[in-house]
């Protein structure tokens, strides 16, 4: 567990996925990515899949995993609305780091539709190298997918601004 102002980051519970589904407009705006939240997840991975937790309920969440090959995959990183520009999507990413380390990661990678210009900027000012891959994820699938070697110093980077 991370205790940071107030909040801490532990691993995401099942009662957590639900809360989180049921805030998803507080997270993602009008943007409806329910389907991609995994309960799978959080059951098997449960050491990779993190919220940060304040008195006022979950403020982020981070759901990835490691894989074989030793890559910390970051699958959703969110911060509710009236946290962005606090520096917790940093700290979720320190945390999930951490994590993964733990389970042998020696790599992280993230992806994110080539739109999504605040996800692409809050990757690279974490040190992320940011590539376009044309069909990634099926014809006609754009994605920046990012690459990044641990380990991960979150004090390192710069906040990037109001969004992730």
């Amino acid at each position: 567990m991370i205790l940071v102002m107030g909040i801490r980051i532990t691993p995401a519970e099942v009662g957590d996925y639900h809360r989180v589904l049921a805030d998803h407009p507080r997270y993602w705006g009008k943007r409806d990515l329910r389907s991609l939240h995994l309960l799978a997840l959080v059951q098997e991975f449960g050491a990779t899949c993190l919220v940060a937790r304040a008195e006022d309920g979950i403020r982020g969440y981070v759901f990835g995993f490691v894989t074989p090959e030793g890559t910390g995959y970051v699958h959703l990183i969110a911060t509710r609305d009236d946290a962005r520009g606090s520096g917790l999507g940093r700290r979720l990413y320190a945390a999930f780091a951490e994590a993964a380390e733990r389970q042998g990661a020696r790599r992280l990678k993230a992806i994110t539709s080539v739109g999504n210009t605040g996800s692409i900027a809050f990757h690279r000012s974490l040190g992320f190298e940011a590539r376009i891959v044309d069909d990634y994820n099926g014809p006609d699938q754009r994605m920046a997918v990012f690459h990044r070697d641990l380990p991960f110093d979150a004090s390192r980077f710069r906040p990037v601004g109001p969004r992730l």
